[in-house]
């Protein structure tokens, strides 16, 4: 290997011992025992044949030994578990179990040509917090070497050894280890459960895996050695560049030699490798400009100035000039999932000590009897000033004070235009007040405030004069001056209008404490960004503290200042230097949050890409020494250039890069004063801004054309400069700065040389290259496909330690920039592209997506989604659009969670901190939806809207899905969330548009249609409700059409469905009367209840259900055994009858919560409602009575059912809890309210128990056996999720997987539409206690739902993975569990005659019929 090599290689230490460290440890730790699988492993772990080389010339022969398996050495330094793959398998798979409740499956594949081994390893276990602890073995080696292919999230122990973190999936965690170096014979690892601080061994030792190798025997071949050097140098890139020693490159070398001549012996010619590596290896034949010369924003001279400094490594390529070839990786190891975290910060920090003057503020604010105009503290060194402006008495009186320790006079006068000096009347200076020209002096008083020890220097001045408006002041003390940052003091004396802010409000949902701090530095963090940076990483540490609700405080204030709501500099000269050193402080910090808190990366990249990258500090000056240098090598000394130069010295600010692209831009258009101005306004940067500088820019540049070369040379170049102190996400400087430049000092102007970042990719700085030869390609596909590999390549680095992490993560930001600003403009590209183009397009958005969000499993599903509709699309899967569809529906519920996450995150703090900074409201309204429209989800969401009408039409979905066909007339009210207004009652005949509807809304009184853009499932209860109330409820997916229909607002409609659209048009209002008559319905049924007596039994069987006993649900499901087909399975039940609840509740033991209850109720039945929770809270303190538990535990017994009281006492107390919470949801507000509604007698409504095992369902499924879209008797319709049914009967969103089956022809059912729920409940194996009334099933009235079924145990979300589903992937299987529900379905509405409302799950192929009952 070339010498040329080593001067870019970094030495690690690759060794460390193997477990002894862990020996001296406090901890626990399990050793696995006993499994006559594994074998021990001696001092040498499994005996290791020597292997021998005989050189002939350029020949090799390799001499191998077979390896003894299964022998001990005499003498054991520690016991391993071996799992040796068998070279005759492709895969060898062991099972251990580590303790009673845990186990290990280790699971290796067998390499073939050109591919990794594979260690999967999956721990079955409760531990969220399980690390494998690991390392390799090589060959002639017994230490553990690290290798550089690594999962993702590893993180180095000590330089000895790697901690990877497990991915945890409902009970399981799992990890995937890929070898890639054939030197590696081995893994071992340690399992270490970092939550309980556990360690698992086997036998005190290692696990110990061998990695299968392809045993091969080869006659005496040679490879050419120009070929042995290429490999050796491709292994020298995968392994990151390292500093090797002679000893070291040599073994590599041969190492090398080795992996060909194994390829050889697999088949391959020496005329295969050649073509293979030299292929590989001519893309990085051409050094040329790292740059492209096209035409770009940045001007040909920067770039030629970027190609000159930028360091291009020779390295070999996995791509040719048009295209990247992308790496398969697996989707999910881009995964990054966290716990969302709880936060009330009021109650973790203390109370705010206040400062003396902020004390003395609070006790004059509480003697003035007038209204408070103004109020301002501000900042003197570690003192303070107060003026407070206060109308009293018809008086305007100024209050100052301050804690300055000298003696201070008031040097001071008014105005009656803003800002201007005029002497104060006589009469209205206070005592011993002294007048000057076109002034006052007026001396402070001492006094004491609530006897503390220190002591307040204050003043009162009265104004009597209306015409005044304010006044300006000085402060002299100590022989010094005293002004507001180099200017006057000026009191307003009344609010500006523009200033107005709504209440500020309690500052719930965010650091509150922390935006306080924010305001009460805001006016010293006005002086320059060197303060506002500074001022901000001094908070660093208290924001972390506070968590993500205290980074997205400084999220908020950095926004304001990047969008110019805050003031940049306030005369106050600083140097550039400074301001980037300030820069530098604040983002190392940032970059230490980054790399310690994973949890808060997505909030860190947020602050970061407004911060600006700062750098070392001779960057920072040579913005400031630069300057001159362009002035005196192009003779451009005076006007514009001048006026520049004195900014730039005074204040650098990103406004500084507009102006430099500006005037290049100018320059380049042989001097179009036009196109000067027009760069700056498209900018933000007007005249008047130019002019508010504190060294202003009046002129416009004037420039003589034997200028315009050195200049565009020169502002080019300086241009880069600029940018790498005040641009974050630069794609250009980014790179600059990771891949290292120098720029030479002339004369007094300092050079800058910044070092190459250590570790990049191998291949990376020619990946780069191709990225900025195509980064204004107007068809963006393949610069896209770079740009996310670039992005793919750099992620594994942005989770390692690495002292230039922030300009990887600069980098990484500045390539996601990039990818929004191509797909933008690959707009145009789509437009007469194909379905598969526009998913394409939308797969790479979502990885983009996906690879910058801090929790992205549900965007990972939705990419994997789209993979599999691209596949189906390609094989002309005749169900492509109808699937592509629902990952689209998904996608955009996934983006519309992420939006409301960082609302929720970041809103909150936008409104508290711009009231308190009295930033424009307009700017705090949109704060957050102007941060969604600058990322990725804003392009996705475009490309979906692109594609939805598309797959509509494909799918023949039309533009309206009907859930409930009923003809309507009424007036249109437009309303955000129909759960905002359920409650409502409407005086006339209401078309509700909801924006929102989730699921288990109400319907509200007097509304006789719903629509929404929403998706809410057809069998769901509010579409339930809708039905049964006649409402027309439908769902409208063409947003112009709602549209169209919002704007008829307040006007009358005539809504007409069928089963597929719905057509609507504009009445007049006398046309409402004739309709109401025509369509007037008979009055309903007047609906009593009958109030259920105690039976003196507080639980009995199944035979034993009767309608005095139980309701319906129970009946129904006892009436179905063995009638049904023997291979429909209905689960044993017992129930606790009616008047079990009143029973309990009028036990001695629960007199208290009796008279508690009583008194509750009387309070509701007066009207006021929001007693309700209380009255449910109430029920969850009753006691059980012992005979209860008792009967209930015999009959659970004598049924086959598991008792929850031998599993412990604990057990039965949840078991009791779900009891409770069942009786307690008779007061939920929605049921309680329906039965208002229809005027039932609450207290005739009585509760039964239905008590189930449940089944741990693979799917679950709600069947209508005539279509309610269509009132079809002739089909049946369904509905399935995966998991249990909750999800689909719930407010959970998305949609279920949808299918119909006519009667006469039940195996074919036909799918309606693919799931798009993002979640899935799975529960373990537990008791389910299903809510049973006698208000439920009464004609007329469709009480299903309303009340409440609760399992014992906790339902786990799971977020689900369609793409590997058997449902969707496996269509013979889908036809299988689809047919059987449609003949279940059909068998049971046979046996009762009538059409039913059936609920059951799926589990291992089977069929379980759940509960039944008349459809509604």
């Amino acid at each position: 290997m070339s010498n040329a090599i080593g001067n870019y290689l970094l030495h690690q230490s690759f060794f460390s011992p193997t477990v002894l460290e862990h020996q001296s440890r406090s901890n626990t730790s399990t050793s696995v025992r006993g499994n006559t699988f594994l074998q021990p492993r001696a001092n040498s772990l499994t005996h290791r044949a020597p292997t021998s080389t005989e050189f002939r010339g350029r020949r090799i022969t390799l001499q191998k030994n077979k390896l003894q398996m299964g022998k001990m050495h005499t003498i054991l330094r520690s016991t391993k578990a071996v799992l040796a793959a068998d070279p005759s398998s492709m895969q060898q798979r062991e099972k251990f179990r580590l303790d009673e409740k845990v186990e290990l499956e280790v699971d290796v594949g067998l390499p073939t040509s050109g591919s990794t081994s594979v260690v999967n390893i999956q721990v079955t276990s409760n531990s969220d917090g399980l690390l494998l602890h690991w390392g390799v073995i090589k060959k002639e080696q017994d230490k553990w070497s690290l290798p550089q292919c690594r999962p993702v999230g590893t993180m180095v122990y000590k330089n000895k050894a790697l901690r990877s973190p497990f991915v945890k999936s409902g009970a399981n965690a799992a990890l995937s280890i890929e070898i890639e170096d054939p030197a590696i014979e081995a893994l071992e690892f340690l399992i270490y459960d970092e939550a309980q601080n556990k360690w698992y061994k086997y036998n005190g030792g290692n696990f110990h895996v061998n990695l299968p190798k392809t045993e091969f025997t080869t006659p005496k071949i040679s490879v050419p050695e120009d070929l042995v050097q290429i490999q050796a140098y491709l292994r020298w890139e995968r392994k990151g560049k390292q500093m090797y020693t002679p000893e070291q490159e040599m073994e590599e070398y041969e190492a090398a030699r080795m992996e060909l001549l194994e390829e050889v012996a697999r088949g391959a010619s020496i005329q295969d490798l050649r073509e293979k590596l030299t292929s590989k290896s001519g893309a990085s034949e051409s050094k040329d400009q790292f740059v492209s010369e096209s035409t770009s924003n940045i001007p040909d001279t920067e770039k030629d100035n970027q190609r000159k400094n930028i360091q291009a490594k020779d390295t070999i390529t996995n791509f040719s000039t048009d295209r990247v070839q992308r790496r398969k990786r697996d989707i999910m190891s881009l995964l990054t999932k966290f716990k969302p975290e709880s936060f009330n910060e009021n109650i973790s920090h203390a109370p705010e000590v206040l400062s003396p003057i902020k004390q003395f503020s609070m006790d004059k604010e509480a003697h003035i009897d007038g209204l408070i105009m103004n109020k301002k503290i501000y900042k003197l060194g570690d003192k303070e000033l107060l003026v407070l402006v206060a109308k009293s008495s018809g008086k305007t009186k100024v209050y100052l004070a301050t804690d300055l320790p000298d003696p201070v006079i008031l040097h001071w006068a008014l105005s009656k235009n803003a800002g201007e000096w005029t002497a104060p009347p006589l009469t209205m200076m206070p005592p011993d007040s002294v007048s000057i020209d076109k002034a006052a002096e007026t001396n402070f008083t001492t006094t004491s405030v609530n006897n503390q020890p220190y002591k307040i220097q204050s003043l009162e001045i009265a104004v009597e004069d209306e015409s005044f408006v304010g006044m300006p002041f000085v402060l002299l003390s100590g022989g010094n001056w005293i002004k507001n940052s180099g200017t006057d003091f000026y009191v307003e004396y009344k609010t500006s209008p523009a200033k107005v802010q709504k209440d500020a409000g309690d500052g719930t949902g965010t650091s509150k404490f922390l935006l306080e701090k924010i305001a009460d530095l805001e006016s010293e963090a006005q002086k320059s960004f060197m303060h506002r940076f500074n001022i901000a990483a001094d908070l660093m540490d208290q924001a972390t503290s506070a968590g993500e609700v205290g980074l997205a405080g400084i999220l908020v204030w950095m926004r304001f200042m990047a969008t110019r709501q805050l003031i940049w500099n306030k005369n106050y000269n600083v140097k550039p230097r400074e301001i980037s050193k300030a820069q530098d402080r604040l983002t190392d910090l940032l970059q230490n949050v980054y790399k310690n808190f994973p949890q808060y990366r997505e909030v860190i990249r947020m602050i970061m890409s407004t911060v600006g990258r700062g750098g070392e500090g001779d960057v920072g000056q040579r913005i400031r020494d630069e300057i001159l240098v362009i002035q005196r090598n192009n003779d451009c000394k005076g006007g514009l250039m001048e006026e520049w130069h004195q900014k730039l010295h005074n204040n650098t600010s990103p406004d500084d890069v507009v102006i430099c692209q500006a005037l290049l831009d100018y320059i380049e258009s042989d001097f179009d004063i036009g196109v000067y101005w027009k760069t700056l306004n498209d900018n933000g940067i007007t005249k008047e801004r130019l002019l508010s500088y504190d060294r202003a820019i009046h002129s416009e540049p004037n420039f003589r054309p034997d200028q315009k070369d050195g200049l565009l040379r020169d502002l080019g170049h300086y241009m880069r400069t600029l940018k790498a102190v005040h641009s974050g996400a630069d794609l250009e400087s980014a790179i600059a700065n990771c891949l290292g430049y120098k720029d030479e000092g002339q004369g007094f102007m300092v050079g800058v040389q910044i070092n190459p970042v250590q570790g990049l990719p191998g291949g990376f700085p020619e990946l780069l290259r191709f990225v900025m030869n195509h980064i204004e390609d107007r068809n963006v596909e393949a610069l896209l496909e770079g740009l996310l590999e670039a992005r793919q390549e750099l992620r594994p680095l942005l989770s390692q330690s690495n002292d230039r992490l922030k300009d990887i993560l600069f980098l990484d930001i500045a390539l996601d920039s990039a990818v929004r600003t191509a797909v933008e403009r690959g707009y145009q590209e789509l437009n007469n592209a194909s379905p598969e183009k526009i998913m394409y397009f939308i797969s790479l958005v979502a990885e983009n997506l996906t690879l910058s969000a801090g929790d992205n499993e549900d965007l990972l599903y939705c990419l994997k989604g789209w993979n599999l509709a691209r596949s189906m699309f390609k094989s002309r899967d005749e169900h492509w659009a109808l699937f592509a569809k629902s990952v689209l529906d998904r996608t955009r519920l996934s983006l519309a969670n992420k939006a409301e996450a960082y609302h929720q995150l970041l809103q909150p703090s936008a409104e508290y901190l711009g009231t308190l900074l009295g930033v424009d409201q307009g700017a705090v309204d949109i704060f957050t939806e102007e941060i969604i429209r600058a990322g990725s989800a804003a392009s996705l969401s475009s490309l979906l809207n692109r594609l939805d009408p598309i797959l509509r039409q494909t799918a023949n979905l039309g533009s309206w899905q009907v859930i409930s066909p009923v003809e309507a007339v009424g007036y249109v009210v437009v309303a955000d969330q129909l759960l905002s207004v359920q409650n409502k009652s409407y005086s006339r005949p209401t078309i509700l548009v909801a924006k929102s509807v989730k699921g288990e809304e109400e319907i509200p009184d007097g509304a006789v249609a719903v629509l929404t853009p929403d998706m809410p499932d057809v069998l769901s209860h509010v579409s339930v409700r809708a039905r049964n109330s006649k409402v027309c409820f439908a769902t409208c997916f063409d947003p112009n059409i709602l549209a169209d229909i919002e704007a008829h607002e307040g006007k009358l409609l005539r809504l007409k469905p069928t089963s597929a659209d719905v057509v609507y048009s504009e009445m007049k209002d006398d046309e409402l009367v004739t309709s109401a008559e025509s369509n007037e319905a008979p009055s309903a049924p007047s609906l009593s209840l009958e109030r259920k007596q105690f039976s003196g039994r507080y639980a009995i069987a199944s035979e034993e259900f009767t309608d005095e006993l139980v309701g319906a649900k129970s009946r129904n499901i006892a009436h179905l055994k063995g009638k049904v087909p023997s291979w429909v399975n209905i689960p044993t039940s017992v129930a606790l009858p009616f008047g079990t609840f009143e029973a309990v509740l009028s036990d001695n033991s629960n007199q208290v919560v009796a008279e508690k209850l009583l008194l509750l109720k009387r309070k509701l039945y007066e009207g006021d409602f929001s007693f309700l929770g209380e009255i449910r809270n109430t029920v969850l303190e009753l006691s059980a009575p012992p005979q209860l538990i008792k009967e209930l535990k015999e009959k659970m017994q004598s049924s086959g059912m598991p008792w929850p009281g031998d599993e412990g006492a604990e057990r039965w107390e949840q078991a009791w809890m779900a009891i409770k919470k069942v009786w307690a949801s008779k007061w939920n507000e929605r049921a309680y309210l329906s039965t208002r509604k229809v005027k039932l007698d609450h207290d005739c409504l009585c509760m039964a128990v239905l008590v189930q095992e449940i089944v741990n369902a693979d799917y679950a499924f709600v069947i209508h056996t005539t279509n309610p879209s269509s009132g079809d008797s002739s089909e049946i319709y369904a509905e399935v999720v995966k998991g249990l049914g909750e999800t689909l009967v719930g407010a959970y969103p998305g949609r279920a997987l949808s299918f119909i089956c006519k009667k006469n022809d039940l195996k074919s059912p036909q799918i309606l539409g693919y799931p798009s729920k993002p979640i899935g409940l799975f529960i373990r194996r537990s008791i389910i206690f299903r809510s049973d009334s006698n208000g439920e099933d009464l004609e007329g009235y469709a009480g299903a739902g309303l009340y409440d079924s609760v399992p014992m145990d906790e339902e786990e979300k799971v977020v689900l993975d369609y793409s590997s589903d058997a449902l969707i992937v496996d269509g013979d299987f889908r036809h299988s569990i689809l047919s059987s529900i449609g003949v279940a379905a059909n068998a049971i509405e046979e046996l009762y005659g009538s059409p039913q409302d059936i609920e059951g799950v799926v589990k291992d192929g089977k069929i379980y019929v759940v509960q039944t009952r008349p459809q509604m």
